[in-house]
């Protein structure tokens, strides 16, 4: 470990090379710099406070295993979102949350429920419907609304068809939107 050295002084490219060689002061930094944008993160897939700080942890040891691998294409908290995205959905797999996912091949994607529904809303209490949404529900919600990626990539991702991709996002869609019914 280096003595004497001021992290907040050096570049991310610096701080991301000590991680690689282990330098615990320097993952320190690291992990008080993303902890409080990952937890969330994790939160969102895990729906439970205690899986969330089980996957941040192991977000964490599987960064810190490949942070010599970030070439610095694009921003570093980026590659660590998709770290940790992804551990998330690794523990969800591991559940095997899409077993009885059923193919519907229209899926509409439309909600209809009145706007004063939202403005009675905070961002937390929006959050908190979201994280009690059924895992599958949730999964894709997060990863096709907030994350953006595609139906092809969320289906690449989890193991699963488009068509099951755009069935749980409608199903998610439906069950929000008898929940903020319901909220209203």
């Amino acid at each position: 470990m280096t003595k004497g050295l001021h992290l907040e002084n050096l570049k991310e490219s610096e701080i991301v090379r000590l991680c690689a060689k282990d330098d615990e002061r320097a993952q320190r930094a690291v992990y008080d710099l993303l902890s409080p944008k990952m937890y969330p993160v994790c939160l969102r897939y895990a729906g439970d406070r205690d899986s969330a700080m089980d996957i941040l942890q192991d977000g964490f040891i599987t960064l810190f295993g490949k942070i010599g691998s970030f070439r610095g294409d694009g921003s570093f908290e980026g590659w660590a979102r998709r770290i940790f995205v992804t551990t998330a959905l690794m523990n969800l797999r591991k559940r095997d949350i899409f077993r009885n996912a059923e193919e519907l091949d229209s899926a509409s994607g439309e909600i209809n429920f009145s706007p004063e529904i939202l403005d009675k809303l905070s961002a937390d209490d929006l959050m908190k419907i979201i994280k009690s949404m059924p895992d599958g529900f949730r999964t894709v919600f997060n990863l096709y609304v907030i994350e953006g990626y595609s139906h092809q990539e969320i289906g690449e991702m989890l193991k699963i068809s488009d068509s099951s991709s755009r069935s749980q996002l409608s199903r998610a869609r439906t069950w929000l939107q008898n929940k903020l019914k319901a909220e209203g």
